[in-house]
C-alpha cells in the first residue's frame, strides 16, 4: 500500500501574500514596498550596544519569561507611556508578536469556541484559531476602517471566547477613537467571560492622533492581553522579539504554551534591548515616520492614485480604481512586472476576499527608495 499523506490541519493556508510579493519583486528587480520591513540601518547606538553585549557572558538560555533586566525596562516603559504599573510576573518576552499571538490563542481558545476578528486583518490570527478547533468569526470594519459596533454586537454570543483588535491598524493605518474604546468597554461588560487580545505592535508609530492603548483602560485589564513588538518599534524586525502583558492569572496559562513553543528568547537581543530602552525616547518615533509618510504622499500627489488617511503604522493605502478595473491581486502583479514597484492587495487581509480596489504600500524606507518608487508610480 502506498503512503497516504495525512489530512492538512490548515488546508486553506498557503504561502502568504507577503512572501509571494517579495519573491515577485526580487524576480523582477522591483522596489519592494510590499512587506512591512524597513530598509534603513538600525540606530548606531543600538548597534554599538549589540556589539558590546555580544562580548559579554550573555549567550546561554535566558529565563523562560524574559531576562530580568529587560522585564524591568519594559515595566518602566509601560508606566512612563501609559501610567500602568505592571509587575514582572505580568510581562512575557516573546519571539516576536506572532509567537505572542499564537501562544495567547492556544492558551485560551477551546474547540468549538468562536473568536471575533475584524477585517481587514493580519493573516496570523486565523491559523492559530483554526488549530484550536475553534471558529474565526470575521466582521468587516466600517468604510473608514473603524469598528462597526452594531455588526460586532450581532456577531457576539455566549460562544465568543475572544475578540482580537488591532490598533493602530494594519493595513489601514487607522487609529481608534475614544468613542470606540468606550463602545468596546460597554460590549465586553455584557460578556464577562470573553477575553480581549489587543494587537498594539505599532503603538509608538502614530501621527496627528494619539494612540489609545488598552493599557490605559482599567475596566478591561483583568481580561485583556496586550501585544507589543520591539521589531516594529525599533525597526529590527529580523530580531523577532516582542512582548505581551496580561494579568497574572492569565499569564500563568500563556506561559504554559510559551515554554513549550520557544521556551526562551534570544538572550543577546534581550540584554541589548534592556540597555537601549534606558537611552531611547520612543515618543520621537511618530515624528520620524510622519516625515516619511508626508514625503511619500507629496511625491504621489501628482499620480492617479487616491491616498487614504494614514494615522499610524508605516503603511499607506492607495485607491487605484481610477487607474484600472483589474482585481487588486492582478493589479499588484502588473505593478511589479510593468512598473517595478511591489505592493500588497487589500483583499489579502479580508477573509471573504472583498476587493475594494485598494493596495497597501510600506513607506518605512529610506528617502531615495521612496523617491524612486514614486517616480515609477507617477508614470502609471
Amino acid at each position: 500500500m502506498s503512503f497516504k499523506p495525512p489530512t492538512s490541519k490548515l488546508p486553506h493556508v498557503g504561502t502568504t501574500i507577503f512572501t509571494v510579493m517579495s519573491k515577485l519583486a526580487n524576480e523582477h528587480g522591483a522596489i519592494n514596498l510590499s512587506q512591512g520591513f524597513p530598509n534603513f540601518p538600525l540606530d548606531e547606538e543600538l548597534k554599538r550596544l549589540l556589539i558590546e553585549t555580544a562580548g559579554e557572558n550573555t549567550h546561554q538560555y535566558a529565563p523562560m519569561a524574559g531576562h530580568p533586566l529587560l522585564l524591568n525596562q519594559i515595566s518602566q516603559l509601560i508606566q512612563s507611556s501609559y501610567g500602568r504599573v505592571c509587575t514582572e510576573e505580568e510581562i512575557l518576552v516573546t519571539a516576536g508578536a506572532t509567537e505572542a499571538i499564537f501562544a495567547i490563542i492556544q492558551a485560551f481558545v477551546q474547540p468549538h469556541d468562536e473568536v471575533i476578528v475584524l477585517d481587514p486583518s493580519y493573516d496570523c490570527y486565523d491559523p492559530a484559531i483554526v488549530l484550536c478547533g475553534a471558529k474565526p468569526i470575521h466582521v468587516p470594519l466600517s468604510g473608514n476602517f473603524l469598528p462597526d459596533w452594531e455588526a460586532i454586537s450581532q456577531a457576539w454570543n455566549e460562544n465568543t471566547r475572544m475578540l482580537i483588535i488591532n490598533n493602530p491598524h494594519n493595513p489601514s493605518g487607522t487609529v481608534w477613537k475614544e468613542s470606540d474604546i468606550l463602545q468596546l468597554e460597554l460590549l465586553m461588560s455584557k460578556y464577562p467571560n470573553t477575553l480581549l487580545l489587543s494587537d498594539e505592535v505599532y503603538e509608538f508609530i502614530t501621527f496627528e492622533k494619539r494612540h489609545l492603548s488598552i493599557h490605559t483602560r482599567p475596566a478591561l485589564q483583568d481580561r485583556s492581553i496586550v501585544v507589543s513588538s520591539f521589531g516594529k518599534t525599533f525597526h529590527i524586525t529580523g530580531w523577532k522579539i516582542g512582548y505581551l502583558v496580561a494579568p497574572e492569572p492569565l499569564m500563568i496559562e500563556i506561559k504554559k504554551v510559551h515554554q513549550f513553543l520557544v521556551f526562551s528568547v534570544n538572550s543577546v537581543a534581550q540584554v541589548t534591548l534592556s540597555k537601549y530602552l534606558s537611552k531611547v525616547n520612543v515618543r520621537e518615533l511618530g515624528a520620524f515616520y510622519q516625515e516619511k509618510r508626508d514625503l511619500f504622499a507629496s511625491l504621489l500627489s501628482g499620480s492617479r492614485f487616491r491616498l487614504l488617511p494614514s494615522e499610524g503604522t508605516y503603511f499607506q493605502l492607495a485607491d487605484f480604481s481610477a487607474i484600472s478595473t483589474d482585481s487588486d491581486v492582478d493589479f499588484c502583479q502588473k505593478l511589479v512586472k510593468e512598473y517595478g514597484v511591489a505592493a500588497i492587495p487589500l483583499s489579502a487581509f479580508n477573509a471573504n476576499g472583498h476587493d475594494p480596489k485598494i493596495i497597501r504600500f510600506c513607506f518605512a524606507k529610506d528617502e531615495q527608495t521612496l523617491i524612486s518608487a514614486a517616480q515609477r508610480l507617477c508614470k502609471i
